[in-house]
């Protein structure tokens, strides 16, 4: 895996994307050193380099030769083997060593969608863009490899999370987990079945082979997940839970990986199991909230395209719901909360993955109204793809620096930002620094300390602020502090609208 940079196939991969756009530098400047509180100084390039390097960060396995978080050292070379299987690579979700497959497909999903969204507006990011996705599925291919088996998870959540060691020194227990068609899984492998979908999209014109791998492979994972059905975590509970329960149940997996193999092989096949299982898999429940665990809103979006662009009638519904969702988080609904700064609030803990997800999306559904000349109607009134477009501005504008604190929410963007943030890696002197292990106790004695971490995650993204606008930058307040993959797929997206927009 760690040669896959070196392939022939992602050598005219880079090669293609280098003569269809016009590269700008991809070295990162930094903003300027005076806080500017005005939204059109904010550099969403170099915001956009860095959300994307973030990912090398979490980088799990032989790493490359051209890895830039030059920091980070291999990790998990032997993850897989507690059942005999291939299993290097991937990602760790956020600050611990584990890698759980749940959020690492979504992260997938979202970082695909990115591309295939904004990806034109990349420019020379595109091709570190593609790594990160490729990082991934090479992985997710990997997981999927036995019929009717996934591996969902490496290590021990528990164990890990009571070690404070960096990935490099694991010393912890790497136990596999896996579903069957005995213990099914259909929320993990239905998100998996859309991350591949959405990849074999990313890849099918500079790697049309690969593309068709992932495709081929996201179609046999459907079909298991949707011939098995039952949530992962009824069988893995106490491996998955509370971390990541499928607290939404498996059918907006369902949904949402239907909705992807639809549009990555436009046959009636699954539009057809779209019109006839959409309302038994919750098509038409109200939610306004998007994120690892509920798709049901995303798959929304994607299927409004369908009515809206492509005018596939039977789809119209789907158009209503999308325009549901945007009303309900737009500032002053009743469902809707902001905190006095600005922020969309939804959870005390990680808000920010549903601030990121929820401009994404409404950057997305700005771009396909625009494209059928159309606006969203909330009650009598109408919201313009303009209005959609300024209220994602705004919050991808507070997480990085327009804010009461005036700072930056993503590691080593402007002169303000967290220091101390809940990762293990970064808080740790790296392997080059201090060649000797850190045992696994040994690492709290820098966790409680007040020092900055001495490795920056440069683009990492952390939970953000209380509903008051405060943040204490404490490494233990894990809920505000710890970046996670998932925070940072869908800015992927926004940031390159904002960057060229």
């Amino acid at each position: 895996m760690a040669l896959y940079l070196y392939s022939s196939r992602l050598i005219i991969c880079l090669s293609l994307h280098l003569l269809i756009t016009n590269g700008f530098s991809s070295s990162s400047s930094r903003p300027s050193i005076h806080h500017r509180h005005h939204l059109d100084n904010h550099n969403y390039k170099d915001a956009l380099s860095k959300s994307i390097i973030f990912f090398e960060g979490q980088r799990s396995g032989k790493l490359p030769p051209n890895q830039r978080m030059t920091w980070r050292s291999n990790s998990g070379l032997s993850d897989g083997s507690a059942l005999n299987v291939d299993l290097v690579g991937g990602y760790y979700d956020a600050g611990d060593n584990m890698k759980f497959g749940f959020p690492m497909a979504f992260t997938t999903t979202m970082l695909s969608w990115s591309l295939i969204e904004f990806g034109g507006l990349m420019k020379s990011e595109l091709p570190n863009a593609k790594d990160a996705v490729r990082w991934a599925t090479d992985f997710l291919l990997k997981a999927t490899a036995h019929p009717d088996t996934i591996y969902v998870q490496v290590g021990d959540p528990n164990m890990d999370h009571a070690c404070w060691e960096r990935p490099e020194d694991m010393d912890t227990p790497r136990s596999v987990f896996k579903v069957d068609k005995n213990n099914p899984g259909s929320d993990i492998a239905g998100e998996i079945a859309a991350a591949l979908a959405a990849a074999s999209i990313v890849f099918r014109r500079c790697d049309p082979s690969y593309s068709n791998l992932l495709l081929q492979r996201a179609i046999t994972v459907f079909t298991f997940a949707d011939k098995y059905r039952g949530p992962y975590s009824a069988g893995l509970a106490p491996e998955v839970c509370p971390f990541y329960c499928s607290y939404s149940g498996y059918q907006d997996e369902l949904l949402w990986g239907a909705a992807w193999l639809h549009k990555a092989t436009n046959k009636p096949t699954y539009l057809n199991y779209i019109k006839a299982n959409g309302q038994i898999l919750g098509a038409d429940e109200f939610d306004n909230m998007f994120s690892w665990d509920n798709k049901h809103v995303g798959a929304r979006i994607l299927l409004s395209k369908e009515f809206l662009i492509q005018k596939v009638k039977s789809l119209e519904e789907y158009k209503e719901h999308a325009d549901s969702f945007i009303c309900s988080v737009l500032p002053g609904a009743s469902s809707s909360q902001y905190t006095p700064g600005g922020l969309l609030f939804k959870m005390g803990e990680s808000n920010m993955q549903y601030v990121t997800s929820t401009s994404f999306l409404l950057l997305t559904y700005a771009k396909y109204l625009t494209s059928a000349r159309t606006v969203a109607y909330c009650g009598g009134s109408v919201v313009t793809p303009a209005r959609l477009r300024s209220i994602a501005k705004k919050q991808v504008d507070y997480l990085l620096g327009d804010n009461p604190l005036k700072m930056s929410y993503m590691v080593g963007y402007g002169l303000k930002y967290p220091r101390r943030i809940h990762h293990r890696g970064s808080s740790l002197p790296s392997v080059a620094v201090h060649p000797t292990r850190i045992q696994c106790h040994d690492g709290f004695s820098m966790f409680t300390t007040q020092s900055p971490n001495p490795n920056d995650l440069v683009g990492a993204v952390v939970g953000g602020p209380d509903q008051n606008d405060q943040f204490p930058d404490e490494r233990s307040d894990y809920g505000r502090s710890e970046p996670a993959t998932y925070i940072n797929a869908p800015l992927v997206g926004a940031l390159a609208y904002l960057a060229r927009s």
